[in-house]
């Protein structure tokens, strides 16, 4: 069973910065909250193939996923596909420039693997857009406040 779940933001910063910050997995756990870090397992610069293990801390439980990058035009896509034995979860960024910024249209899908995991299937579609959508406000702060420090748990301040 697959679930999904677009939004899209507004990014007072051009499609190179936004690509830039969405490329570096050392950024992500400042602006994705159950992400505690992305290894990178294949050597050298990203492109379609890369792999990578996320960890992370989510519904109670922390886990690893492994990942591999299956879209990347720089500065307009990246698709990073990730799993382990319960799910797989597509991540797309799509990005567009505005006059101001970037436009940044982000899709998810969750695709449980077990009936175990199926089960979850109402907790993870209630809890995907509010995920998404702070996830992406504190990718947006992050992006547009320079020097300042931004993290997940304080986007909402």
């Amino acid at each position: 069973m697959s679930i999904s779940f677009e939004h899209a933001i507004d990014i007072a910063r051009s499609p190179e910065e936004v690509f830039a910050v969405l490329d570096d997995v050392s950024q992500t756990p400042k602006w994705l909250a159950p992400c505690k870090g992305i290894e990178r397992l294949t050597p050298g610069p990203s492109e379609v193939g890369s792999q990578f293990r996320y960890s992370y801390h989510d519904f109670g439980r922390s886990g690893t996923m492994d990942g591999v990058i299956t879209a990347r035009i720089p500065n307009q896509q990246l698709s990073v596909k990730y799993h382990d034995s319960m799910v797989e979860v597509l991540l797309d960024f799509r990005l567009s420039p505005t006059g101001t910024g970037t436009w940044l249209i982000h899709r998810i899908e969750v695709t449980t693997k077990t009936f175990f995991a199926g089960m979850f299937s109402p907790l993870i579609r209630s809890h995907l857009p509010k995920q998404t959508t702070t996830a992406l406000d504190a990718l947006r702060k992050l992006l547009e406040a320079g020097s300042e420090e931004v993290t997940p748990s304080n986007v909402a301040q």
